[in-house]
C-alpha cells in the first residue's frame, strides 16, 4: 500500500483518472501533464521481464501466465473450482453464464464427490420421515 501511496503522491493521475500513465511527450521528453495511457508494448515488456524474473526456466518456457490476460482465466477457473455459483461468477467476469460454461467448464475438476455430498445433504433436509408400508397404522 505504501508503494501505491508513494506513486499517487509522486505522479498524480492522468486527466482520464488513470493512475499509470506515460509522462513523455514528443521526442520522449518528460512532460508532467502528458498523462496519456501507457502503450501496450510497455505492459508487454514489463510482463515478460517479470515472468523471466519470478518463474523457473521450465515455467518460463511454458505457456504459464504468458499474457497478463491469462490471470483472468486463472481467476475464473479458480472460482469455478472453489464452487462459486456460475451466475455470480459470470457477473463478476462480465459475461453470460452460457459463455462461462462454454469456455471454462472443462477447467472444473475434482468436484464430483463434493457435489454428491451436497445433493445428499439437500435431500436429507427435504425428505419426509420414513414411509410406512401400505396398510400399517399411522403413529399417533
Amino acid at each position: 500500500m505504501r508503494l501505491l501511496d508513494y506513486h499517487i503522491g509522486e505522479y498524480p493521475a492522468g486527466s482520464n483518472g488513470r493512475l499509470f500513465v506515460t509522462r513523455r511527450g514528443p521526442g520522449g521528453r518528460y512532460v508532467p501533464t502528458a498523462g496519456q495511457p501507457v502503450p501496450n508494448n510497455t505492459y508487454r515488456k514489463a510482463w515478460r521481464d517479470a515472468r523471466e524474473k519470478v518463474l523457473t526456466p521450465a515455467q518460463h518456457r511454458s505457456p504459464l501466465a504468458r499474457r497478463p490476460y491469462d490471470l483472468r482465466h486463472a481467476a475464473v477457473s479458480l472460482w469455478l473450482n472453489a464452487g462459486v455459483p456460475a451466475t455470480q461468477e459470470a457477473e463478476w467476469a462480465g459475461h453470460s453464464v452460457h459463455v462461462l460454461m462454454r469456455v471454462y467448464a472443462r477447467c472444473v475438476y475434482g468436484q464430483e464427490e463434493a457435489a454428491r455430498r451436497r445433493i445428499e445433504a439437500a435431500l436429507a433436509q427435504t425428505a419426509p420421515g420414513p414411509i410406512a408400508p401400505a396398510g400399517a397404522a399411522e403413529p399417533s
